[in-house]
């Protein structure tokens, strides 16, 4: 498969070229299908879900499958993943996806690209969890919904990774020379646009259910549900550079008026350390 090595020329290059990737997942999450697979007969869809849900690219790979093979019978969407699952079918899942290729053979030549995406999706994961918590602290409709969305959020910077790793190279090297710089404005410098305005397009592209693509358009940021997803997203970012990230201030601002939570109640349930605890504890207005 082709990598991109050079910037194409707009978002709609971009989404067209993606839309057509065969999404590889992470080898980790072949081999637990795998091993699932030979004990099948007592596999129920909440263990696969549990799968799935620790690999961003399967997610990413399953929701599209299920909307490409959509039965003309469906008349509602499936937005959480033990649900797909369900619909599916456990045998039908293992055959389907028993066999994707993996994230590791498709940078076997990128070894710097491939611990890029790794962390990212780590951080995906770590992101989920706080909007899986966040979100029964809220007392959410429903916050299986809210988990798939928040780890859908970085879905097209994880696939930057996978498919130009070059080109990311070249975003972390203008990062790391400025620590300050936004990962927004180092994309739009190399790929000529940002991660999210291609993500933007390409979850319609790839016909996800109308309530996660709302879920992860900050555009609706007025939504709680969607603040909920985007605040995951953020705070697990800035926190990953470390408790004295600028940012962190106005992120611990905003969770508080969003949960059912007191600025230091927060800051326990985050593990604020006990330097950051004093300093976040006592920037508040």
């Amino acid at each position: 498969m082709a990598m991109l090595e050079a910037p194409l020329k707009s978002v709609d290059a971009y989404v067209a070229y993606f839309a057509h990737q065969d999404l590889p997942v992470l080898r980790r999450t072949v081999r637990e299908l795998e091993a699932l697979g030979e004990m099948a007969t007592s596999v129920n869809s909440r263990e696969l879900a549990a799968i799935v849900l620790a690999d961003p690219l399967m997610t990413m790979r399953l929701l599209s499958w299920l909307q490409n093979h959509r039965r003309a019978s469906q008349n509602h969407d499936i937005t959480t993943i033990d649900r797909a699952i369900m619909m599916i079918g456990v045998d039908p899942f293992l055959e389907a996806f028993c066999q994707a290729p993996t994230l590791e053979a498709q940078l076997t030549e990128h070894p710097k690209a491939l611990l890029g995406a790794l962390q990212l999706i780590a951080r995906a994961r770590q992101a989920a969890r706080h909007a899986r918590d966040w979100a029964l602290l809220r007392h959410d409709l429903d916050a299986d919904e809210i988990t798939v969305a928040t780890l859908l959020h970085e879905a097209t910077e994880i696939m930057l990774w996978v498919f130009a790793p070059t080109l990311m190279l070249r975003v972390a090297a203008m990062q790391s020379m400025d620590p300050k710089l936004r990962s927004s404005v180092a994309q739009k410098v190399v790929f000529g646009v940002e991660a999210v305005s291609v993500q933007r397009e390409l979850v319609r592209v790839w016909k996800l259910p109308e309530l996660l693509v709302s879920l992860l358009d900050s555009r609706y940021r007025d939504n709680p549900r969607v603040r909920n997803v985007e605040l995951a997203s953020r705070f697990t970012r800035h926190v990953a550079t470390g408790w004295d990230d600028a940012g962190l201030p106005d992120d611990i601002d905003e969770l508080c008026r969003l949960l059912p939570l007191n600025r230091e109640a927060l800051l326990r349930r985050l593990g604020a350390p006990p330097d950051a605890f004093a300093r976040l504890l006592g920037s508040q207005d």
